[in-house]
């Protein structure tokens, strides 16, 4: 009997006077229908524009994450984060410091709902500062490994995976270079204490000089493989991690940090062998230029929105910016953990 009644009742209202039944006879045995507009998504229009641009960036960087971890956890060698000069700290406080841009966002964005525009406008910049900081961070760090040689490719790069006949013929060719016999015929005429203010380094300098000698000698030879030059040669060039070193004797060490030939002259410039280095330094360079880019973009973004007046009609832009900004903080907080600890 319910659920005759219910099915009898009217979908909208009947006009003042006019029964259920009379209405029902006038429009067929419908009843007049009242259409009410349900939102599929509780989102507005630039949110969901957001939202959809990010679900293409998410696809984007899982790719390239993806390929990066097949790539590292499958190559037989695959550089130490010294190796590369990565600085684990470094890495740490860059983390840091996206972490806290993500909070002031977050309280510009209710400041602007509160409809405190300075507010809002001064936490926006305080963002845009940190932004800056990470980008000059990232800066510093690549700066670090282009002066040792470190890029992505040729012709700048001077990674060479082994120490063979290829690596032997590009020493030869570098230490056989006018610049580098200039220099070495001008640190040659010094006497040994003279070489540096630094009575240690003077020392080091002078072996530098002699191993420099040792190394011409073996390069000369017609015939060079893995044998001839022995890793030991690449060591003294440009010296890698020892794998087999006890944790006590690294923790002894860890203020003495080895200088190799490159180290000690900077200028000589010569070819170094980091093995798997050529695709740690293509896959470091994409993955962290690209990152860099969507921050760079984001400051852009940034420094825009402040010659507006941030108050409660514009808090929505600051909300949009916002989803961007916390999405490019998640991904470095992936790719920290995978180029800096593994």
């Amino acid at each position: 009997m319910a659920v005759d009644q219910a099915h009898q009742e009217p979908l909208g209202h009947a006009p003042a006077g006019q029964g259920p039944a009379e209405h029902g006879h006038g429009d067929h045995g419908h009843g007049h229908i009242t259409l009410e507009y349900q939102p599929g998504l509780p989102l507005g229009n630039s949110k969901l524009i957001v939202w959809l641009f990010l679900s293409t960036e998410i696809m984007f960087f899982a790719g390239l994450i993806g390929t990066y971890i097949v790539l590292r956890f499958g190559a037989p060698l695959w550089p130490r984060p010294h190796d590369v000069h990565l600085s684990e700290p470094i890495g740490a406080f860059n983390t840091f410091v996206l972490i806290c841009s993500s909070v002031t966002i977050v309280l510009s964005l209710e400041a602007a709902r509160a409809n405190k525009t300075d507010v809002a406008k001064g936490l926006l910049f305080l963002t845009l500062v940190l932004g800056g900081v990470f980008l000059g961070v990232k800066m510093y760090e690549y700066s670090a490994k282009f002066a040792h040689g470190i890029y992505p490719a040729t012709p700048h790069s001077r990674i060479y995976e082994q120490p063979d006949v290829y690596y032997a013929s590009a020493v030869r060719e570098r230490l056989n270079s006018s610049e580098v016999q200039d220099k070495l015929k001008e640190l040659k005429a010094l006497p040994a204490d003279k070489l540096s203010d630094d009575k240690r380094e003077a020392a080091q300098m002078a072996a530098g000089l002699a191993e420099i000698e040792k190394i011409s000698e073996i390069v000369k030879k017609p015939q060079l493989g893995p044998v001839e030059l022995s890793l030991d040669v690449a060591q003294k060039i440009y010296p890698l991690e020892d794998e087999t070193e006890s944790p006590s004797a690294k923790s002894a060490s860890v203020d003495v940090e080895p200088k190799g030939l490159n180290d000690l002259f900077p200028w000589l410039k010569l070819p170094m062998v980091i093995p798997g280095g050529n695709m740690w330094a293509s896959t470091y360079f994409l993955l962290t230029g690209f990152h860099a880019l969507h921050v760079l973009i984001g400051l852009i973004v940034f420094a825009i929105m402040l010659g507006m007046r941030l108050g409660v009609e514009k808090a929505y832009v600051i909300e949009n910016i916002g989803l961007y900004w916390h999405f490019v903080d998640l991904v470095w907080i992936f790719l920290f953990p995978l180029l800096y600890l593994f």
